[in-house]
């Protein structure tokens, strides 16, 4: 088949390989328009756009895809399939009706659970217990198609959401692989969205990262590890913000006001609504990320209020 394919960040470029080793022809890569990054504020180009011009394939950097010009430009590489992976962009109508077989899109969740900007960070955050991708075609309302495939993932106790991006990523091209096959033997088989069981994902922010020690210590460790690595969990300790990478849930009978800390010279417990947040790793602004014994060593905490 030929394939065009749209994508942007390092979540879409396992599929991208995947594409590239397979025995079909990506015959155009479409991609965000290169950003500026870093200190340099320099014009960065996306890891989609890296990889597809190492290997040289054909890279379009469109600012919309509605102007008739961008429309004719991808008509013109005649597609029998677009394939959409995180590209950043809502395809109009009039972009879908063109390849024969349509668009498709590797989405990081279980849908219907988890449309939206944030899937994966929403799913950690909310303590589900699994995730996975979902293979759907693409219709003009947000990840709302027919589902054609998904691939699990149960998720550990471990996993920081920077983890899953990784780990979903991966799974993405092996569930895209599979549906390429349906796709060109005519078996595959598409399920429609339950509407009832829709969640929404919405975009992370930064005023999310600040910490309520009111809640339980077990909804802050899952944010905690949803919103690592960014914004990153953050809440103040001597007028400074204190960033928060890693903590786990601890089970106590402690009665003390939420934010207190209590401490060893091993380990950091914050009083929450409902247990302790015992802090694993930590950075102060202008500081390197330490494990809590070293944060430890050289401040004294024990009995300070955090927030």
């Amino acid at each position: 088949m030929r394939i065009i394919f749209a994508g942007t960040p390092d979540f879409a470029v396992p599929s991208l390989s995947m594409l590239r080793a397979s025995k079909h022809e990506v015959c155009a890569v479409y991609t965000q328009p290169d950003r500026p990054a870093g200190r340099g504020r320099k014009l960065q180009p996306s890891p989609v756009k890296e990889l597809a011009l190492s290997v040289g394939i054909p890279v379009f950097q469109p600012t919309s895809l509605k102007p008739e010009a961008d429309l004719q430009q991808l008509a013109d590489l005649k597609p029998d399939l677009m394939v959409v992976v995180a590209y950043g962009m809502i395809l109009p109508q009039a972009a879908l009706d063109i390849p024969r077989l349509g668009c498709i899109n590797v989405h990081g969740s279980l849908l219907p659970r988890w449309r939206g900007a944030a899937p994966i960070q929403r799913a950690l955050m909310a303590g589900d217990e699994k995730t996975g991708v979902t293979i759907m075609r693409i219709i003009h309302k947000l990840d709302a198609g027919d589902m054609l495939h998904k691939e699990e993932y149960v998720i550990t106790e471990k996993d920081t959401s920077g983890d899953l991006y990784d780990k979903l990523a991966a799974l993405g091209a092996v569930g895209l692989e599979k549906v390429l096959a349906q796709l060109e033997s005519g078996t595959v088989r598409a399920e429609k969205q339950d509407e009832n069981l829709v969640t929404y994902a919405e975009k992370l922010t930064k005023v999310e990262a600040e910490l309520d020690w009111t809640q339980s210590a077990e909804q802050l460790a899952r944010k905690v590890k949803g919103l690592n690595p960014w914004p990153v969990a953050q809440t103040f300790f001597e007028d400074k913000i204190l960033r928060i990478w890693q903590a786990e849930a601890i089970t106590s009978d402690l009665k003390a006001d939420p934010g207190t800390v209590s401490c060893t010279n091993k380990t950091l417990d914050v009083a929450t609504g409902n247990g302790l947040l015992r802090l694993l790793e930590v950075q102060l602004p202008g500081g390197k990320r330490l494990p809590i014994q070293a944060f430890l060593s050289s401040h004294h905490v024990n009995g300070v209020k955090l927030g």
